[in-house]
């Protein structure tokens, strides 16, 4: 073994141990959400005195939780539906170009991942004010696509750039359409790359709360807005029930993506 590619085993070691710790500073507030949403007591309470499914049956029974989660439900799925496909033509095209103005239209595709979101949320007030889309789906869609677009274009073009493109091109040498070879050569190869891109777009939609707080309200509140204004306005236990429900469901589309490739 050459002397760049060993590792000492004291430095193994070390890596594993800080990994753990890293790991283990994420999934904590798990485990202590999680026996909090199952508390007995009128306050947010760990570890609880008591246990109890009261906290669950109060968020199913409200007709406003259940009104604000059909909201974000729905804000997400139309956010993965027009954010997958238009971050997917985005990063071929992209892709495809290539040169310096390529680059620049990718980097400001990707701005959103590092201007802060408040910016951004206070410029997409402004421009709703003056459009009326302030506390509609559409608005609420339209600004959370902007947020998960950039998602989509990093894993699709990553994907792209694993695969051989010279593929598409000897189909299109042999009669095949460019859109034929597209969806019969490409886009298969891309099944991992838009799966993930997809989950992660849902996902930023449905976690999102910063844009919501100034672009939604009244019949179109989302689940995490209520959320924040129930910590803001008093410390309501049932906000753990709800958190434990979203990392519930975020674990189960991880996994049900998972069973679904290793089957394919």
């Amino acid at each position: 073994m050459s002397g760049e590619s060993w590792i000492a085993p004291w430095r193994r070691a070390w890596l594993a141990a800080l990994g753990l710790l890293v790991l283990a500073f994420l999934v904590l507030p798990v485990f202590i959400v999680l026996p909090m949403s199952f508390s007995d007591s009128q306050y947010l309470e760990f570890p609880p005195r008591a246990w109890s499914l009261r906290w669950y049956r109060a968020y199913l029974g409200s007709d406003e939780w259940m009104s604000a989660t059909r909201v974000s439900l729905a804000a997400a799925f139309l956010t993965t539906l027009l954010a997958t496909p238009l971050g997917l033509a985005a990063a071929y095209g992209l892709h495809r170009a290539g040169g310096r103005a390529a680059r620049l239209a990718r980097a400001a595709l990707v701005a959103p991942l590092v201007v802060p979101v408040i910016i951004l949320a206070i410029g997409v007030f402004y421009l709703y004010v003056r459009l009326g889309l302030v506390n509609t789906m559409a608005g609420l869609v339209l600004a959370h696509t902007a947020l998960a677009l950039p998602f989509v274009v990093v894993l699709v073009d990553a994907g792209l750039r694993r695969i051989d493109l010279d593929q598409e091109r000897v189909a299109r040498s042999l009669g095949a359409s460019p859109l034929r070879a597209f969806a019969t050569v490409v886009l298969p190869q891309l099944e991992r790359s838009l799966l993930a891109a997809a989950l992660l777009a849902f996902v930023t939609s449905l976690d999102e709360v910063v844009v919501a707080l100034f672009v939604s309200g009244g019949e179109m509140s989302t689940l995490t807005r209520r959320m924040f204004t129930g910590l803001r306005d008093q410390v309501d236990p049932t906000i753990a029930a709800i958190s434990s429900l979203l990392i519930l469901l975020s674990v189960g589309l991880l996994g049900g993506a998972q069973l679904l490739l290793r089957r394919r």
